[in-house]
């Protein structure tokens, strides 16, 4: 389960965020690539977004049920 405490400093502000349990697997910027990038310095994942739509909720999240480490959290 992801840990607010551990979120990474690139997320933005709101209720969605990335740990840094992270791996770099590429499922969430797959699964919400409008919501979520990689960070080519540390090589991990971070919502760059929130979602704005029922849209972007569901693809985030399915990112939050799929990802391998639990790496995504909801505050």
């Amino acid at each position: 389960m992801a840990v607010l405490t551990r979120r990474y400093a690139a997320n933005v502000a709101g209720s969605l965020y990335v740990d840094d349990s992270c791996i770099d697997c590429n499922m969430c910027r797959v699964t919400a690539p409008e919501n979520f990038q990689r960070s080519e310095v540390g090589r991990y994942s971070y919502l760059s977004k929130q979602p704005e739509d029922e849209a972007q909720w569901a693809a985030c999240l399915a990112a939050l049920e799929d990802c391998p480490v639990n790496a995504i959290g909801r505050a």
